[in-house]
């Protein structure tokens, strides 16, 4: 994939199979051992073995590695694993390398996982607590010291210039909060199943960083979820229609940081988004017009908005409305805001749901599905087709 020139990966791969544990706010587990549990679902959706598996992928902020989640399912020789570094960002990204890695020969069959505690254990949303030397380390140094301590402080200095820009209040990131929530009520999966929410409900919300409101923010969760990559020929004599990767895609901007890209010229967009979309419509062949369902990365409500502006849905600043008036399908799982916050990878699993048809929120005729990774990131997407 470049971003000057079309690639030659869309259709040669497939989702063949998802798996996932439950989500909860206390696993009682280890992360491994939520990985494993994740793995071998996975697995058993696609109607394969641990022994057909070759090759895995994760996060590089995971702490059960590849050959140790490998021993633990019972895989044996892998020819191929990798890790996609920043953080959220990396969840589209690591079925593009596993489908990189069967398009080309170099695996068979690919396992893509994310597992960790986050709401027992490690808490993502408490900021930096303890940080080795880096340049990455350097560059929070110009934002840390005057109170951006936590990744909602980061986002939130990028909302307050987007209502800025566009002459908008608070409420418009509303519309993104009760449309997760409504999808997550009707999901038994979801942490906040049978828990809707309305605009009023959002707006009575505590503060937590102005001009975000708690439900602005996703919950935290602990649980594991694993999806399974291999040739489309092959994902075609499987046990579930194929969800063939049509298109894949990183992206990172000009001036990029991780969650700090406040010195860039615009505050009111997402430029490494805009880098994915351009490859994926480049790729693919395909317009916002096509795509039948949107599976966008929420860890924040505010860069829903501007994922969509990012894509060409809306123009700039609109993005309030064309969610308040339901003009595209989005988060059907309920998002992180109301499923579960596993780094993206339950998204992916939804978006393979609505292209097989068995999404418990299923959109008619759904064929094909974008899928955004983490924003504010250096950071992935996907579209799948049915």
């Amino acid at each position: 994939m470049s971003v000057r020139t079309r690639d030659r990966l869309g259709g040669r791969a497939a989702i063949a199979g998802i798996g996932a544990t439950e989500f909860s706010k206390d696993s009682g587990r280890s992360e491994l051992k939520l990985a494993v549990e994740a793995v071998r679902a996975a697995l058993d959706d696609a109607g394969l073995t641990p022994a057909d598996v070759d090759g895995m992928v994760t996060f590089t902020m995971d702490t059960s590695p590849e050959i140790t989640v490998a021993q633990a399912a019972g895989i044996g020789e892998l020819s191929f694993f990798s890790r996609v570094h920043y953080g959220g960002g990396a969840a589209c990204a690591t079925v593009q390398q596993a489908a990189l890695a069967v398009a080309t020969g170099v695996a068979e069959v690919v396992v893509c996982y994310r597992a960790f505690n986050e709401r027992s254990g490690r808490r993502f949303g408490s900021g930096v607590q303890r940080r080795e030397p880096s340049a990455e380390g350097a560059a929070l140094g110009w934002s840390l010291p005057f109170g951006l301590l936590t990744p909602a402080s980061w986002v939130a200095m990028a909302a307050q210039r987007y209502l800025h820009t566009y002459g908008l209040t608070p409420d418009a990131f509303g519309h993104v909060a009760v449309m997760d929530r409504r999808y997550a009520a009707t999901n038994p999966a979801a942490y906040f199943h049978g828990k809707p929410i309305t605009l009023e409900d959002h707006a009575a919300s505590r503060r937590i960083v102005e001009p975000l409101r708690l439900l602005d923010c996703c919950q935290e969760t602990d649980g594991g979820q694993a999806l399974v990559v291999t040739t489309t020929e092959r994902a075609r004599d499987l046990r579930h229609p194929p969800a063939v990767i049509a298109a894949a895609a990183q992206g990172a901007g000009r001036a990029q940081e991780q969650m700090t890209s406040f010195y860039r010229d615009d505050l009111s967009g997402l430029p490494e988004m805009s880098v994915v979309a351009r490859q994926l419509w480049r790729s693919s062949g395909l317009a916002p017009a096509d795509i039948d369902v949107g599976i966008l990365y929420d860890h924040f409500t505010p860069f829903v908005l501007m994922q969509l502006e990012e894509f060409g849905f809306c123009p700039p600043g609109e993005a309030a409305g064309f969610v308040a008036e339901g003009r595209l399908p989005l988060n059907t799982h309920g998002g992180q805001l109301g499923e579960a916050y596993l780094h993206g990878m339950n998204g992916i699993a939804e978006a393979v749901r609505q292209v097989r048809g068995t999404s418990v929120n299923q959109i008619p005729g759904a064929a094909r599905t974008l899928v955004t990774a983490g924003t504010g990131v250096p950071t992935s997407g996907l579209i799948l087709a049915g």
